[in-house]
Parts: C-alpha cells; structure tokens; sequence
C-alpha cells in the first residue's frame, strides 16, 4: 500500500505521493485541482461539503461554514451546528476524509498511511491535535513532520553527506513561519524556528478587500455595503484574485455592484504592495529575530534560502529579503512543496517501520531496493536518508508560575521559563524556586507555555497546561528550596518533576498534551463517519 504525504493547511489542503517514475506527485482533487480549500460547509445535519463549494457557500450561509480552522487547532473549542458540537480536531479530520476520498480516487489506492504536516513553531497541543484530526479521519499517521522539513526534501536539499545550513521562509494562506535546518549526514536538525500563525496570505486578502470597500463607499457614500456580508463575501473572493493575478500583472480592474450603485476600481502592484506593506514588514522582522537566534546558536550563513507557501509568488517577497537580507531565495512549486516532500517523508518513515534495526541481525534489503527504484536512486542512498535523523527543537518555552520576588509586596505573579524555545530535545533543564510564605504546608505547581510570538513573562502571554500540589508538608519557613525540572522528549512528552528538598517529598506530572482523550477520539470518529462527505 502507498503512503502519502498530507499538506493540511489553513487557507488550502494537498495530498502528494511517490509515483511510478520515483517522483513526487500531487493527487489531484475531485475538481481536477492539485489545491483543496480547507474550508467545512455543513448543508445538512448529515451531508458536509468541502472544498470550492464550501467557500463559495460561505457568501450565502456563513453561520454553517468554517474556515482557517488551523488557526484554532490545540484549543478548547467547541462550534454548533445543526445542534452538533465539533472540535477543530473533528472539523479537520472532515476535510482530511474529503482529502483521503479524493486522493483514493485518483490513485485507485486506499489511503491509510499518511504523513501530517504541521508549521514548525505548533506547540505540543496543536501538533497532538494535529495527528488526533488524522486518527479520526481515519489514517494511520505514521508521524508528524514539520513544514520547513518537508519543503527541505522537496527541495532535495536533504540528500547526501554535505553538511549545508538552509533557512525556509514559509508564507502560507493563514500562517507564517521561518526555520533554520541544518542538514548533516546523520541528522535533519531543526535550529530555530519563529513565526506568527495569524498572518498569512488571507491578511493580504483582507488589505485589498478593505481597499476596495473604501473606493466604493467614496463613490457611493451612506451605502450600507459594508453592512452586507454577501457583499463583503465577494470582496473576499475577489481580493484572492486580484492578490494572484498581481504577482504576474501591473494592473487589475474589478467591478463592484450593490443595490444598484456599481464602482469600477483598479488596483495597481504598486497600490497592492503600499497596503499590505506593514503585513511583509512583520515577516521580514519575524526573519530578522530567526537569523539572530541562529546566530546566537553557531549559525552564520545559509547554503538556500527556500521560499515555501503560495503567497512567496508575490514578488515583493523574494525583493525585500533581498534587499534587507541579501538572500538569493529559491522559489519552486511553492504551493505543492511541503506536500511533495511529505510523500518523501512518508515512504522514508514506511521504510522505518518496515526495516527495524535489531542488534546482530541483518537487516532484509528487499523493501529498500524498492523504494530505491521508485525513487530513481541508489539503495545506499535510501539506507543513507532513512538513517537521518530529524532532530527537532522545543517550539516554545514552558515554565512555571511564580511570584516575583521584585515586587515588593509580593503580589505580582509571573512565568519564569524553564525550558527555552528552541531547545534541542531531547532535553532536561532544572531550577531551583523557592516558598513564598513562612508556614506553608503545601507547594502548588502550575505548569504553563509561551502563547506569544516572543517568551514573555506576563501571565497573559502564557497558557496553563498542567498543574499539581506537594501537599501534608510540615509548615515551613519562607525560602524553603524546591527544585523543579523540566523534561521533554522527541514526541513532544514533557515531565515536570518538583522536589521540597528539607523533606523530599516530590511531585511528578508528565503531560503528553492530547486535547482529545482516546475515548473523545473514537467518539469523534463515529460522529465524523456518520456524515456524507463531498466536494
């Protein structure tokens, strides 16, 4: 059976494969389209649509459509329709069933084992929600694989022994990231990565939609246009256009009607790129903050520089990390790449699963030769690229909350973090806090991660967790030590362990951050597979 690479994105969704000719291939959708609109139309309480008419119904229906759902996933969401809740697990597993179905279709193979791509910088909730989307779809998920990654093989920038350092700007439909790989001949080593999952290509969408609602309402003053939100639904899908169509013209001109009244606008490259400037400026300081932390790590130079994510096409893009940057950034089917190479990191992982190393015995190389035809290379090769490690990074910093002994009244309460953002894992870190009042019996512990672009110690730039209590202590005094280490491993499972040291009574919290219970999952699966889905 064929394993497949999933790019479930937040604006679009494709599945790649390996085909015959050992090439990466996009499985292309029941329109005939290598892109699927990641966007849930619930018609009925039993048929759900996705895709091109889902996004179109959202001009008529908005209260029973959903869209970038990405941007919600890992968090405690619940949305009604037809008087059913879903999770943005569910409402994603919906449309990885469409993407599957489809993929299926035009494979003639059932598709079970898929890779999940995920942005690099997702906390450990929203990569576990991630791969509990898939499980209720259905897949067997053979991993999650950060974007940046996936794009680095598509790129085949990964193969061979050269060590080479490559940095991935990853603009997409509703997320932005940036990440520093260095690639070696026994590991892919996620460096740094930074980036914002509220910006993307739909913020543009909404500059030019704005931009066209305020020519109109010059001409038209006192229309209620701006009230309408069919109209403003047009505008939408309109911006998407004129977005693309910019990154190849000069020039658009869009017509406009509302209750009689009709506006002809054109937009210029030049007017398209004065108003979403403050947009790209954000990614260009997104990258300045990677490329110092880079620094700060060793890394001085970039072999590549890859531009990922459909919204690189713009071009004032690759001209403004030129001109800021000095980069010579490499653009090549950024729309499709982190699906192309995710179907690369599919048949390596099959090959894992497949080939398990056991010390003293040899290891069959029947399936390696395989995949060696398929890709067109040799079978050291593909021994070589299985071998590879991916070693990843702590996506972002996780700490405990404290009082700050700054203040004077001991009233203000921070997060001081433990373990850093884009800290090698696996990794241990241990500091030592201590009690703020004399006569304490019991030390509580709150376990909380960054939520911000940046570590902050402000409680509202944090998120809980986890949390637990050392309780029956004997009373003591204020500035009794407690050390309190913090754990993770490569699956994103972190161990907090909190000793009282005068007593030695400890707390041990492990937090694999699921979001869904497995009994929430299998009932999410039966309520998914209840549906009619299309697109």
């Amino acid at each position: 059976m064929a394993t497949y690479g999933i790019d479930l994105g937040t604006t679009y969704s494709c599945v790649a494969y390996i085909d015959d000719t050992g090439r990466p291939a996009i499985a292309k959708n029941r329109d005939g389209d290598d892109t699927t609109p990641s966007v849930v139309y619930f018609e009925t309480p039993d048929n759900v649509i996705v895709g091109k008419v889902a996004k179109r119904s959202a001009k008529d229906e908005p209260d029973l459509v959903v869209s970038l759902i990405k941007r919600r996933m890992g968090q405690e969401v619940r949305l009604g329709f037809h008087g059913v809740e879903h999770t943005p697990e569910s409402i994603s597993a919906l449309i990885l069933t469409e993407l599957a179905t489809a993929a299926g279709e035009f494979t003639g193979d059932e598709v079970r084992d898929a890779v999940i791509t995920v942005p690099a910088y997702f906390g450990v909730a929203e990569r576990e929600a991630t791969k509990n989307a898939g499980r209720i779809a259905g897949l067997n998920v053979l991993n999650i694989v950060p974007e940046p990654v996936a794009a680095a093989l598509h790129y085949e920038v990964v193969a061979g022994a050269a060590e080479r350092t490559v940095l991935v700007y990853d603009l997409g439909g509703g997320t932005f990231d940036t990440t520093v790989i260095r690639i070696s001949a026994n590991e892919i080593k996620v460096v740094c990565t930074d980036g914002d999952h509220h910006l993307g290509g739909a913020d543009w969408d909404d500059r030019i939609a704005g931009h066209l609602l305020e020519a109109f309402l010059a001409e038209h003053p006192g229309s209620a246009a701006g009230d309408s939100e069919e109209f403003m639904q047009e505008l939408t899908l309109a911006a998407e256009e004129l977005k693309k169509e910019l990154s190849s013209a000069q020039a658009r001109r869009h017509n406009m009607r509302f209750e009689g009244d009709v506006s002809k606008v054109e937009l210029s490259r030049a007017t398209f790129e004065q108003i979403t400037a403050e947009l790209l400026e954000r990614t260009l300081d997104i990258t300045a903050r990677t490329v110092a932390t880079a620094a700060e790590k060793g890394v001085s130079s970039f072999d590549e520089v890859l531009l990922v994510g459909g919204s690189t096409r713009m071009p004032a893009v690759a001209a403004s990390l030129s001109e800021r940057f000095g980069f010579a950034p490499r653009l090549h089917d950024p729309d499709l790449a982190v699906a192309k190479g995710a179907a690369r990191f599919a048949l390596i992982e099959s090959i894992k699963l497949e080939l398990p190393e056991t010390a003293g015995a040899p290891v069959s190389m029947t399936k390696v030769q395989q995949v060696a035809d398929q890709l067109g290379i040799s079978a050291e090769a593909v021994r070589e690229l299985a071998a590879k490690r991916v070693a990843v990074t702590t996506p972002r910093a996780f700490g405990v909350r404290v009082v700050d002994s700054s203040d004077p009244s001991l009233k203000r309460e921070i997060i001081d973090h433990v373990l850093a953002a884009n800290t090698e894992l696996p990794s241990a870190r241990t500091e030592q806090f201590y009690t703020v009042h004399d006569n304490q019996t019991g030390i509580s512990v709150e376990i909380w991660e960054q939520k911000g672009d940046v570590a902050s110690p402000e409680l509202a730039h944090n998120a809980e967790i986890g949390r637990g209590v050392i309780d029956r202590l004997p009373p003591l005094p204020r500035n009794s030590p407690v050390d309190i280490t913090f754990s993770m491993n490569e699956t994103g499972l972190l161990s907090v362990h909190a000793v009282e040291l005068k007593t030695g009574k400890d707390l041990q919290i492990e937090l694999q951050i699921e979001g869904l219970s497995a009994r929430e999952v299998a009932e999410a699966r039966a309520a998914v597979s209840r549906y009619r889905v299309g697109d």
